[in-house]
C-alpha cells in the first residue's frame, strides 16, 4: 500500500497531497528558516518532485539566493495567509520540500537529522539519538 499524506495552508487556500516515502526529513536551524518561519527551526519533509501534487489553490514564489552557500531556494507560500508550504533548492534536484508543520496529520515524521545547528537557539535542546550536522545537509545528496 502506498502512503499518502495531505496538508495545506494557515487558512485553507491551499491544499496539497504527497504519496510515498519522504526521501529525508530534517529540521534545519539555519538563521534563514527562523526567519521565514518566524520560530526557532524549520521541519523540511523532501519528496521526489512527481509525488507532490497540489491539490487546491495557487502558491506565490519567492527565490532566495543563500549568502554562504550562493544556491537559491524557491520557497512557495499561500497568497492569502502567507503559510510557506513548499520549495525546492538547487543542491537537491528533483526533489521538492513540504513544511512539516502543514502536514494534517505530523505524526508519522521520523526526524533522525538536525542541520544547521551552530545557528540553533541557545535554549535548544536536541534529542540524543539524532544526528546533529553543524552547517548543511548538502553533503548527503
Amino acid at each position: 500500500m502506498v502512503d499518502t499524506h495531505e496538508g495545506g495552508c494557515l487558512c485553507g487556500t491551499v491544499r496539497y497531497r504527497v504519496v510515498g516515502q519522504s526521501t529525508r526529513a530534517v529540521v534545519c536551524h539555519c538563521r534563514f528558516c527562523q526567519r521565514r518561519t518566524g520560530s526557532a527551526f524549520a521541519i523540511s519533509v523532501y519528496f521526489a518532485e512527481q509525488d507532490v501534487a497540489i491539490t487546491q489553490g495557487i502558491l506565490n514564489t519567492y527565490e532566495y539566493r543563500s549568502d554562504e552557500s550562493k544556491r537559491w531556494l524557491r520557497m512557495e507560500f499561500c497568497p492569502t495567509c502567507g503559510t510557506s508550504v513548499t520549495w525546492t533548492v538547487e543542491f537537491l534536484p528533483g526533489e521538492r520540500a513540504i513544511a512539516g508543520g502543514t502536514l494534517d496529520d505530523p505524526n508519522w515524521l521520523k526526524l533522525k537529522r538536525h542541520v544547521w545547528t551552530r545557528s540553533a537557539q541557545h535554549w535548544m535542546v536536541f534529542p540524543p539519538e539524532v544526528e546533529l550536522l553543524e552547517t548543511t545537509l548538502s553533503q548527503y545528496k
